[in-house]
């Protein structure tokens, strides 16, 4: 008999983190911990050496899944990672997918679900429902000339405020490095989201990104 799988859970919400806890055991799972935040989360993935980090997309103030999940990533001998999300916009799960995880499951998965989608990661394998998977095959790259387009529109200080947005900064950090206020970075953010066109600050982080990815 193979040995249960070993995970660690990041969820900003403590009832979310206590219910699948119980969800992931009732499963068969091994929950070694359970973590608010990213840099919580990086500690515990240290100390406790799980084979899965089970994640949300959504955490709080801090550093956000994505930017949490790209970190994971680049440890030696890095678990494997799953987003688990309400957000069923293929953007994201492009995004999720860029970060390094393998799995995408949405937070009104069932039980059996969610057991199978971490076995299936674990296995090697990719996780993503098939509807949202559809979309996202369906749905093109937004194209290159619309995020030139948007990124132009920005002031040089919201330039240097979105690459800091897109390495996974909060606003209090980001307002460190620029030597200017919380306030003013968030009346910054404010605006690049309008420029951009974009739903949030993780939409803006992800379009960042693939742009500069785009560069080379």
């Amino acid at each position: 008999m193979s040995a249960p799988i070993r995970l660690l859970i990041v969820d900003d919400h403590e009832l979310a983190r206590e219910g699948l806890k119980s969800a992931f055991i009732r499963g068969g799972m091994d929950v070694v911990a359970a973590a608010k935040d990213g840099p919580e989360a990086l500690d515990m993935i240290n100390e406790h050496g799980p084979d899965l980090v089970v994640l949300d997309i959504r955490l709080g103030e801090g550093m956000d899944g994505l930017g949490v999940a790209r970190e994971v990533s680049k440890l030696p001998n890095a678990p494997r990672i799953m987003m688990l999300t309400l957000h069923d916009d293929p953007d994201y799960v492009r995004a999720a997918l860029d970060a390094g995880a393998t799995g995408y499951v949405l937070k009104d998965a069932s039980l059996d679900e969610l057991c199978e989608a971490a076995r299936q990661v674990m296995a090697g394998g990719t996780a993503i429902p098939a509807a949202l998977l559809s979309s996202l095959l369906a749905r093109p790259d937004r194209r290159r000339d619309d995020d030139e387009a948007a990124l132009e529109r920005l002031t040089p200080r919201e330039s240097a405020v979105l690459d800091l947005v897109a390495e996974g900064m909060t606003n209090k950090t980001i307002a460190r490095e620029l030597s200017i206020s919380p306030a003013t970075v968030k009346a910054h953010v404010e605006r690049l989201i309008a420029k951009l066109g974009v739903a949030d600050r993780t939409q803006a982080a992800v379009l960042a990104t693939r742009w500069r990815e785009r560069q080379g």
